[in-house]
């Protein structure tokens, strides 16, 4: 099938292909207007499933995307529903298995594999993307009705009146929940005030783990030698007595502020003191830190006791609060603007401290 054109915002064609019908999850096809159309179930398969626990491990996350396009859910007709979502494939999923015996269009707008609630902050889940997919795809000879479905999550990065005067779609602004899209379809599109609410419970957070454990200790596996090696090359002992007293504790102090910051902080979010997510990474990151060096039983009568002691009390809420950070785009308790204020605040003041701890480290080797 050649390629569809649809108009770019400035104005110039650019070619947008069809999503192809030889993607695993694709059952078979459906007629359209300009081509075949590929069909999805909404059973999801045992690859689906791996697919996804692999994309909560960070496993090829980057590239868990399906083809943007138009797509058939069961046996729709002109008259079957049209659902916009992004084409993080995860999102897809989500929104085909919460739909069972039902037939429905799928619109998959581009969005770099980010979900919808992400994407829509920084605009790939957008108008201009909405209106360009609407045209590529025909929609308007596949369906009579000119009704889009979105979800309310994606509302930041849409213009409604934009797309309803360029496309002749209205949108409405479906459930914030997948699961909830049958009952507000159900109900004539009208949703209950608790669709309408996004809790950040401790299953959603938990979930999220995984995956900024793996992207911290990538870069952990080139600071934990470097923390041996500093230790161990200096001290007042020789090399192996200092690597196995501060070079190893120095390695768990790392750990730990991993730990506070990937681990417990989602985990104990709601707790936790501040709406910042800095605040609350420091929040856990310091009692860790205190707990940590009253277990080790360090003499502080000495200088090298208290600059070594002091070094981590800074850079463990350090660590924790920056990891507390990543969050922020996964909650309920900030914002896009919220997320730039902090930002500019949160991260020199991370830094500063951060290295104010590991010049008292290195200070603290000569004593």
């Amino acid at each position: 099938m050649a390629p569809l054109m649809a108009c770019a915002a400035s104005g110039s064609e650019v070619p947008l292909s069809p999503p192809r019908l030889d993607q695993a999850f694709v059952a078979g096809s459906v007629a359209g207007t300009s081509g075949r159309i590929p069909q999805v179930s909404s059973a999801l398969t045992c690859c689906d499933r791996w697919g996804s626990i692999k994309a909560r491990w960070g496993v090829g996350r980057m590239h868990y995307a399906v083809d943007p396009g138009l797509y058939a859910l069961g046996a729709p007709d002109d008259g079957s529903p049209v659902l916009v979502t992004a084409n993080y494939k995860m999102t897809f999923d989500c929104l085909r298995e919460a739909l069972p015996g039902r037939n429905a269009w799928l619109l998959v707008l581009d969005t770099d594999g980010i979900n919808v609630w992400c994407a829509a902050g920084k605009g790939t889940f957008g108008t201009e993307e909405l209106i360009r997919r609407i045209t590529a795809s025909g929609l308007k000879d596949v369906v009579k009705h000119r009704d889009l479905i979105l979800p309310q999550l994606g509302a930041p990065g849409v213009a409604a009146h934009i797309v309803r005067k360029q496309s002749g779609f209205k949108v409405h602004y479906g459930p914030i929940l997948a699961r909830d899209v049958a009952a507000y379809l159900d109900a004539g599109l009208k949703a209950t005030a608790a669709m309408r609410r996004k809790a950040f419970p401790l299953r959603e957070r938990a979930v999220l783990i995984p995956i900024e454990l793996v992207a911290t200790l990538k870069p952990a596996m080139i600071i934990i030698p470097i923390l041996l090696l500093i230790n161990g090359f200096s001290g007042v002992g020789g090399f192996l007595q200092n690597m196995a007293h501060d070079g190893i504790f120095s390695v768990l102090a790392f750990l730990c502020a991993i730990f506070s910051g990937a681990v417990l902080t989602p985990l104990l979010l709601p707790y936790l003191p501040g709406r910042a997510f800095t605040t609350k990474g420091i929040a856990i990151g310091l009692p860790v830190a205190i707990a940590l060096l009253y277990a080790w039983g360090g003499d502080l009568h000495t200088w090298h006791g208290i600059l070594f002691g002091g070094a981590w009390l800074l850079m463990i809420p350090a660590f924790s609060a920056y990891l507390a950070m990543n969050f922020t785009g996964a909650s309920t308790y900030t914002s896009l603007s919220g997320v730039k204020r902090e930002m500019r605040w949160a991260l020199p003041l991370e830094i500063g401290v951060a290295l104010s701890g590991f010049a008292m480290l290195l200070v603290s080797r000569f004593f």
